[in-house]
């Protein structure tokens, strides 16, 4: 009887966590839908609506393009395995959820993806009392990619954009508007793909960390395709639903686009977000976007970026790993003492 009511208990504590990784998942695809969708929609090639709906049919399909490569990373290449409980993994995801939410609120376009990194690591270092569970080459990667990835989606985003106009520098502007408009579909496509592909995988890690922790999965790390459906499924769903504070930001106040603008964009984000999740690395889509976007607008002038408004963007970005690993290091300690 014992043996059955803790059998029964371990099940729904991880049925219950499992649900609240959905919902980050949910809230990732919410708070990230500018990302797939804000220079598509600025260059008015698609609404909202339509914009939306294009890009959550690109993040679920996603599934079958991918391998698990950053849900390995998540799971098992930050922390060591062995403290994951219920308990860190409850307090990682509070601490994610909250603080997309916050910013979302607020309107900055702040990474996901590094959320649900420093939630993990301030939950798990409260646990053990020491920064050794942490495992820092794999930590090291990831931040260096934090500052990486934005400039190589900058420079693609660049490059992409001097080719593309020297190529049709003879072509009259109106034929090249025309063009574009129908190439936005492919590139926001490409986008939403590589957008996909790699977020979901990060909360693919935390539930498949969770089940292995718990006893529930054996053996070597893999990711069973239940896991990867439902975390695909919930931010495609997401997506559906969009930020629309931070299309706001994104496609709008940084630099304004054309169609031409927004396709080598896209390009230059979407091959960034194929290079990080072939390499195994948790990159955020927002930082990588804007870099692209930053780079088109510089093409053009270096005026014609808003610097400032950029500025505060990176302030939101540098402030998010150590904002979510405080709020999760809180709820960890309050859960501890609340329930024994």
């Amino acid at each position: 009887m014992d043996s059955a009511i803790a059998f029964n208990a371990t099940f729904f504590s991880v049925a219950g966590l499992v649900l609240l990784a959905l919902v980050f998942d949910f809230l990732n695809g919410f708070h990230d839908a500018a990302n797939s969708i804000a220079t598509i929609v600025s260059t008015r090639v698609l609404t909202p609506r339509q914009a939306v709906v294009w890009a959550a049919f690109f993040n679920f399909v996603a599934f079958f393009f991918f391998s698990h490569a950053v849900a390995a990373t998540m799971g098992k290449g930050l922390v060591d395995i062995s403290v994951i409980d219920f308990r860190v993994i409850f307090a990682t995801l509070v601490g994610a959820c909250v603080w997309d939410i916050l910013t979302w609120y607020y309107g900055m376009p702040t990474s996901s993806s590094h959320a649900l990194i420093g939630a993990l690591a301030g939950a798990a270092v409260v646990k053990a009392g020491t920064l050794r569970v942490l495992i820092m080459g794999t930590l090291a990667k990831v931040i260096a990619f934090m500052l990486l990835s934005p400039l190589l989606g900058m420079a693609l985003g660049l490059l992409f954009g001097v080719l593309t106009y020297r190529l049709l520098a003879r072509t009259p502007p109106s034929k090249v508007n025309q063009w574009f408009q129908k190439g936005q579909f492919v590139s926001a496509a490409a986008l939403s793909l590589g957008h996909g592909g790699n977020d979901s995988q990060k909360t693919m890690g935390i539930i498949t960390g969770l089940l292995f922790s718990s006893g529930y999965l054996h053996g070597s790390f893999y990711v069973p395709d239940w896991v990867a459906m439902l975390c695909y499924t919930a931010m495609g769903l997401g997506t559906l639903f969009g930020g629309w504070r931070i299309v706001k930001t994104l496609g709008h106040k940084i630099s304004k686009l054309k169609p031409v603008d927004g396709f080598c964009t896209e390009a230059g984000a979407a091959v960034t977000l194929y290079i990080s999740s072939a390499m195994g690395v948790p990159v955020s889509t927002t930082h990588i976007i804007t870099g692209s976007i930053m780079g088109v607008g510089t093409m053009k002038r270096f005026s014609a970026v808003r610097w400032g408004v950029a500025g505060e963007i990176v302030w939101a970005w540098v402030l998010t790993i150590p904002g979510a690993a405080l709020i999760a290091a809180l709820t960890y300690e309050l859960s501890r003492l609340l329930v024994r």
